[in-house]
């Protein structure tokens, strides 16, 4: 993404578009189409032309002796394997010239083995030639040739040719390399060895400097491995703190404008743990340096681990804990830091919402990114005072757009080196570990634990580029490349290849240093269903393995979660079974439910016209007037199945759970539809990851202000908001909200914010600042198209949010979030005790439109209570809906909600003579049964 981030479809949901272009416009596509289980059609690949194509790889070499050609063998024709190290080599005219060296392939008329076919699905339609028997050393000495396949006649003239893609050849002739070490490892006298996997380099070279810019440069020659292509050497004591680079010489495809050639890489360790500023060297450094190590670092008291099916998860972002805090000194604002002022009204705010029963805090990207200037001097302030422009102005995003690819804002979905801390979080790069380890230690402080946002899914360049670090070590490996050997872009950005064994390996190896040497509590994977389900269960089986006794982590306490979206060019299992939604059933690795989220919020991410309603924002009951949401008919019947969706989503989202649907049918989870798929897909409720709102798309009170009637007062706005995200307070299983949420946060309507800057991003906890609402049109590169529906909105005064309503609202949530952490009823835990006590008495086809009624047995479970019985009345009207289970029972609100300062959920009441309770509207009521 530069042009990122578009790629999440549905959930914590697309970040579109950094895109442009035809990218834009295919993401764009994949994003629309119906279904959790999302369609992806990928453009047709071009056909194999007949005759030489040297800038294309449309060769698969698989293993040591199985090479595929992508077209009809000619049976009059033969084909070799060309291996050339001459920078001259060419095809001219049918001719091979330039030095080079032919391995004769022979053709297979039985083609693909059966294991062959399973493990590379998207190729078992293509050709099969046998390499025979290459010697071991030969075979290691070709891989780090110029590898064309040509066709030739019966003359030795060549008719065809292309390059050839290695990853699957590499991973069987180097698959050693799995457990070599890498990166720099410290032996027991503080002598560092540094190793680099790099088996199709010809040379491999360190380059050891005595700055971090400048400096004296020794160069050091590396020794290679034959065994697992690993470039080692071992360095002195002297080493530590000492910056360094890679000298890589080696064939690319991609070099001389695609064209390919042997280049001289001057590279970062993809591995590297400390790097200098703006990431232009790696440095030589051990985690287990007390200089590294902030004030009581060895002796961190962690917060209590909970199990992941009671997570309650709080989605934050660096820059906005704290840029906007006064209470922050003016030098930590936006940076680690920040996290260790316990005193500031953040940390101190995020301590509260601790007590209420928050566990956990998500970082949006914290590890090393491209796009954002690490050193202050090079970031551009705005040129305006966007302030100054009236709520509906277009100036303010001009004034953003002006600056954004150099501000200090991004979301961080551009991945540079993946086990570093991001510098521009620091107050200078070079303490990046120790302020980051601060910030980790500042949040459990405040008693949370710290979840990070990993991106393994793409890097932020491929090839040559600049910021390429993987493809300019191994070329045409580490990405996943399409039939022509270009890089796949259907994250939005260059696709990285995690079924390859290396890359896996380098997930996986990342993870665990995240856990064991920063103390991080969980890891939520962006766009995990691009990887596949084997990569994340080596994950969480890497993770498991650490032991306090050993690393100092409790690792089958880290949570592990993902988006399971399914697009792209492996959509389906295409190449892999992948980690999606419905494939993670059983894992105990966790997805995210776009099904409760959709029905609760109406609509999609994406609908050209953003009032249509749902449960949470008055379809049927408060219509809006949009036409985009039918006929009353259509509306009632749709707001059915959007109430069935979210008992689904209330169970956990399981798939097997059975219940009376609107209809008066018995459905399981699995038979409600969600736009084709599945509504319920997960075995364990810990599985599914229940939101109504996160960093992508609108934030629920601007989805809220499109989908309301415009004319709804603020006191019931705050309502709307509370019942919306009780929906998936209430439920079994983990819940992840994003933070302000409680605040009635706004972007001023802007439904991709990734890169909007501090002024549609600010997140004030002062409340007489506002929510931000109504500061300027949402930025013309990802909003334009909503502007004729936002204006009428962003000029009116009465939908910014005052104290009165954000303290409310704060209220609000804070009581749903104690009740959810001190009542046993919401943490059944598994399938079988949800299905044995979780019900929805009134969810029949005399179910009332716009209620939700359901019913908890706690009998065994509470020592308080028998029942814990939940209406979600999202209508305008009382509701009355009955509970047979409560007749003549000793029902009462809850004793947080009874001790509310809110006098509407003080008016709810039960009568025990018919078991039905009043609820208020707009109101989510919590009756306790003794």
């Amino acid at each position: 993404m530069r042009p990122p981030h578009a790629h999440s479809r549905p959930g914590p949901g697309p970040r579109l578009l950094r895109a442009a272009g035809p990218i834009a416009a295919a993401l764009a596509l994949v994003l629309l189409a119906p279904g959790g289980a999302v369609a992806f059609t990928a453009p047709a690949e071009p056909p194999v032309s007949e005759g030489v194509d040297l800038t294309r790889q449309r060769a698969h070499w698989i293993d040591a002796t199985t090479v595929l050609w992508p077209a009809d063998l000619d049976p009059g024709g033969s084909y070799a394997l060309v291996a050339s190290a001459d920078a001259d080599f060419a095809i001219d005219d049918g001719r091979i010239t330039g030095d080079h060296d032919l391995l004769e392939l022979t053709p297979d008329p039985d083609g693909l083995t059966e294991e062959q076919r399973a493990a590379r699905p998207h190729l078992a339609d293509l050709s099969v030639l046998e390499a025979g028997e290459i010697g071991e050393a030969r075979l290691r000495t070709v891989l780090t040739e110029r590898l064309t396949v040509v066709e030739r006649d019966a003359d030795g003239t060549v008719t065809a040719a292309t390059g050839v893609q290695l990853p699957g050849v590499l991973d069987d002739v180097y698959a050693a390399a799995a457990d070599a070490d890498l990166g720099v490892t410290w032996d027991a006298k503080g002598l560092p060895t540094l190793s680099l996997w790099a088996p199709t380099a010809r040379s491999v070279n360190l380059e050891l400097f005595t700055a971090a810019t400048g400096g004296v440069q020794r160069t050091v020659p590396m020794r290679r491995d034959d065994r697992t292509g690993v470039w080692s050497v071992k360095g002195g004591a002297a080493w530590e703190g000492r910056h360094y680079t890679f000298d890589v010489r080696v064939f690319s495809p991609y070099a001389d404008d695609g064209r390919g050639a042997f280049a001289a890489n001057r590279v970062t360790d993809p591995y590297s743990v400390a790097l200098s500023t703006d990431s232009a060297r790696s440095r030589l450094v051990d985690l287990d340096d007390p200089d590294l190590a902030p004030a009581g670092w060895a002796d961190l008291t962690k917060p209590d681990p909970v199990g992941f099916e009671d997570a309650a998860i709080h989605e934050l972002h660096v820059r906005d804990h704290s840029v906007a805090d006064p209470t922050v000194p003016a030098d930590l604002r936006g940076t680690f830091a920040a996290f260790g002022e316990a005193d500031s009204t953040g940390m101190r705010d995020l301590a509260a919402l601790a007590r209420d029963g928050m566990d956990h805090v998500h970082l949006l990207p914290v590890f090393d990114i491209a796009s954002v200037p690490e050193d202050p001097a090079d970031r551009a302030e705005s040129p305006c005072d966007p302030g100054s422009f009236a709520p509906d102005s277009a100036e303010q995003q001009a004034c953003v757009g002006e600056i954004r690819d150099r501000d200090a804002f991004n979301w961080g979905y551009d991945p540079y080196h993946y086990t570093v801390p991001e510098g521009s979080y620091a107050t200078d790069p070079d303490a990046r570990i120790t302020e980051f380890r601060t910030m980790v230690g500042g949040l459990n402080g405040a008693g949370l634990r710290v979840v990070m946002d990993v991106v393994y899914n793409h890097t932020h360049q491929a090839g040559q580029g600049k910021q390429s670090v993987l493809d300019r070590v191994v070329p045409g490996y580490y990405q996943r490349l399409n039939a022509d050997g270009g890089v796949e872009t259907s994250s939005c950005c260059p696709n990285t290849a995690p079924e390859h064994l290396m890359m896996g390996r380098l997930v996986v190896d990342s993870v665990v240093t995240w856990a064991r040497d920063h103390k991080v509590d969980g890891f939520r994977f962006d766009l995990m269903g691009h990887h596949p389900k084997q990569n994340m269960l080596d994950v969480r089986a890497a993770l498991d393995a650490l032991t306090p006794e050993e690393d100092g982590v409790d690792g089958e306490a880290v949570l592990l979660y993902g988006e399971g979206w399914n697009f792209g060019e492996i959509a389906d299992d295409a190449r892999f079974e992948q980690a999606t939604q419905i494939n993670m059933a059983g894992t105990g690795i966790g997805t995210f439910n776009d099904r409760l989220r959709d029905a609760v919020r109406g609509g999609g991410p994406f609908d050209a016209d953003p009032r249509v309603q749902g449960f949470g924002s008055g379809l049927y009951t408060d219509p809006n007037a949009s036409p985009a949401n039918g006929t009353e008919q259509e509306q009632v019947d749709r707001l059915r199945r959007y109430q069935d969706l979210i008992k689904v989503g209330l169970t956990g989202n399981l798939r097997d759970y059975r219940f009376t649907d609107s209809s008066g049918r018995e459905v399981t989870g699995w038979d409600v539809d969600y736009n084709g798929a599945p509504g319920g897909y997960n075995l364990s409720p810990q599985e599914a990851v229940t939101y109504v709102d996160a960093h992508d798309n609108e934030t629920l009170y601007d989805a809220l202000a499109y989908k309301l009637p415009p004319d709804t007062p603020m006191q019931d706005r705050v309502r709307m908001q509370a019942l919306s995200l009780g929906t998936a307070l209430l439920g079994q299983g983990p819940v992840l909200v994003h933070a302000g949420s409680e605040r009635l946060r706004s972007k001023s309507l802007d439904r991709n914010s990734y890169d909007s800057g501090d002024w549609f991003n600010r997140f004030s906890r002062d409340c007489a600042q506002g929510n931000n609402f109504g500061v300027g049109l949402p930025p013309a590169w990802d909003n334009e198209d909503k502007w004729v529906y936002a204006r009428p909105l962003l000029a009116d005064p009465a939908l910014v949010a005052d104290c009165a309503a954000i303290d409310a609202s704060r209220d609000r949530f804070g009581e749903l979030l104690r009740i959810r952490e001190s009542t046993p009823a919401f943490s059944l835990g598994t399938a079988e005790e949800i299905q044995e006590r979780l019900s929805f008495p009134a969810g029949d086809a005399g179910e009332i439109p716009g209620v939700i009624t359901m019913h908890i047995d706690t009998t065994g479970l509470d020592e308080e209570w028998t029942s814990v019985t939940v209406v979600f009345n999202a209508s305008p009207d009382p509701a009355e809906p009955r509970v047979d289970a409560l007749i003549g029972g000793d029902v009462a609100l809850h004793p947080v909600q009874a001790g509310s300062d809110d006098e509407v959920v003080r008016g709810s009441a039960h009568d025990p003579d018919r078991g039905a309770l009043n609820v208020p509207p707009r109101t989510v009521a919590v009756f306790v049964a003794d």
